[in-house]
């Protein structure tokens, strides 16, 4: 498979952001890693070779936080979240790429719209109602499994329930590390991850443990709102280069 460096380049720098973002931050940053490399490569190819790379942090993660998760809220968005699985595993092999390129870039300008307001409405000042709750799961759902973007409206829910910052890393690696390994099976028996996906994926593999450790290791060491900013300011940036690519294929 014919790839061209950049697409290497941007792909280590999404591991490194995703692997810090979920070990260190409670994830939520992983929404950066598809659309990058989907201005070098087709979004399906992307979302294909980041699927083993989640799953393994997963791995990594879910052990660390093994003790630290809050049963009663992963089972309250497993229902919801399914149902966007399933939406997302219908439309996502016969999309065309540039839709999804435009798709993934509107999902990642509502999270970062959604990162600038949920500070006022989320921040343990309201409890989500059991159908807000089941919105956001099965938005989470579907924009997990188009583009591994599922942690930014599962989030708003967490904050919602005010947990200590073990338990919200915690909650949030083992709800998508079920889901990570429900897309995996998918991904595989549509013909989305193969062998040669699978061969990308191993070269890039390292990364995936420097960004977990990484994320470890900063996580007590650097203010987590200053990193947070930074990278949705990226995440900006690479949605409306994504939309500035797809859109003129609509007028054509």
């Amino acid at each position: 498979m014919d790839l061209s460096l950049s697409f290497y380049v941007i792909s280590i720098v999404a591991i490194l952001t995703t692997g810090i973002s979920k070990s260190g931050f409670g994830g939520g940053l992983g929404v950066m890693a598809v659309p990058m490399m989907s201005l070098f490569a087709a979004p399906q190819l992307a979302a294909a070779v980041m699927m083993p790379i989640l799953f393994a942090m997963d791995v990594m993660i879910v052990f660390r936080y093994r003790k630290s998760w809050n049963r009663a809220v992963v089972f309250a968005l497993l229902p919801g979240a399914l149902i966007g699985l399933s939406l997302g595993a219908l439309f996502f092999g016969v999309l065309d790429a540039d839709l999804i390129r435009f798709v993934i870039g509107v999902l990642a300008l509502i999270f970062v719209a959604q990162y600038l307001l949920q500070g006022r409405k989320w921040a343990g000042k309201r409890k989500a109602s059991k159908p807000l709750v089941w919105i956001l799961a099965a938005t989470s759902g579907f924009a997990s499994y188009v583009a591994h973007a599922g942690g930014p409206p599962v989030k708003a829910y967490l904050l919602s329930q005010e947990m200590p910052k073990a338990a919200f890393v915690g909650t949030n690696t083992v709800f998508f590390f079920i889901l990570n390994g429900l897309k995996t099976v998918a991904y595989g028996s549509t013909g989305t991850l193969d062998w040669s996906t699978l061969y990308i994926s191993l070269i890039l593999s390292p990364w995936l443990v420097v960004g977990v450790l990484v994320g470890s290791w900063l996580h007590s060491r650097v203010d987590q709102k200053i990193f947070v900013r930074i990278v949705y300011g990226f995440l900006a940036l690479t949605a409306l280069r994504l939309l500035s690519t797809s859109i003129p294929t609509f007028w054509n």
